[in-house]
């Protein structure tokens, strides 16, 4: 019985430090994404690749070498600025990359990760979530920058969503396949219309950009988190306005003023909230 029991002590120990480990590994990968992030949102957009090209000084076009690109601590090391022209580097590079960690780690917590005790189905859940807000992030720093959901971002998502519904299907014996397949259709009617309508008539698509990343996320987040999500998205939407009034602002037309506030930002910054939050109050 004494065996048993300190057996037990000793795997407890082992599986609590494991996991710290775990969480710091989570946090770096994170970090890692984040810098990802920042080169996809500048990018993409261009139409550069974002996978072979290695990365350069926005300022002097120096490529940059392995020391350069180690997330958080070469921003530290280098005092905010290049190594090869002193030009001041941006700070939300940094912010982005520790933000990314936390998100990943809290995301991690919210699910209860343990080495030793948690199964192989919230692991893969886990993965496709991380993929999810790697699709979340691209989409509002892109939208914060440029007020365009960027759609090759979208079909990401929306692949690897498929992909999920797949793994889902084949493991879930009570899995609701025709939810899902109510969630395609009304994507490819907002694609069609966006085709063969919007495009015809107006530039501007930004609507049904935003109302494809709604369909995104209740495909992953379900309906109840993204109810949530549009509420705040609107309360930040108001809070926006109102701050514009009072630093006197907003000097623009009423109809404008909507294409000028980044809803997709807000709609994936609150989405990635919810579904944390309730993860902790759920799982």
């Amino acid at each position: 019985m004494c065996i048993c029991l300190d057996l037990y002590k000793t795997l407890k120990i082992n599986g609590e430090n494991m996991n710290i480990v775990l969480y710091i590994l989570i946090f770096c990968m994170g970090a890692v994404f984040g810098s990802f992030f920042t080169l996809a949102v500048y990018r993409i957009p261009l139409g550069k690749d974002i996978t072979h090209e290695r990365s350069f000084c926005p300022n002097c076009n120096h490529r940059l070498e392995f020391l350069d690109l180690i997330p958080i601590l070469s921003y530290l090391f280098l005092g905010a600025k290049c190594r090869y022209c002193k030009q001041k580097i941006r700070p939300r590079y940094f912010l982005l990359e520790i933000m990314s960690g936390i998100v990943f780690v809290l995301f991690a917590v919210s699910l209860k990760l343990d080495i030793l005790n948690t199964n192989i189905n919230t692991w893969i859940y886990f993965i496709f979530g991380i993929l999810y807000f790697a699709s979340l992030f691209i989409i509002a720093g892109i939208d914060k920058e440029r007020n365009y959901i960027q759609k090759s971002v979208l079909l990401f998502g929306f692949v690897v969503q498929a992909i999920y519904i797949i793994y889902l299907y084949i493991v879930e014996k009570d899995f609701n396949i025709y939810r899902y397949v109510i969630y395609l259709s009304i994507i490819c009617i907002l694609m069609l219309v966006d085709i063969f309508i919007l495009r015809k008539k107006i530039k501007n698509s930004y609507v049904i950009e935003n109302l494809l990343l709604c369909v995104l996320m209740i495909g992953y987040t379900y309906e109840t988190i993204t109810i949530l999500t549009i509420i705040f998205t609107l309360l930040c939407i108001a809070i926006q306005m109102l701050l514009n009034k009072v630093n006197k602002k907003k000097n623009i037309r009423r109809d404008e003023t909507i294409t000028k506030i980044p809803i997709g930002f807000y709609l994936c910054v609150t989405n990635i909230v919810c579904l944390i939050t309730t993860n902790f109050f759920i799982l």
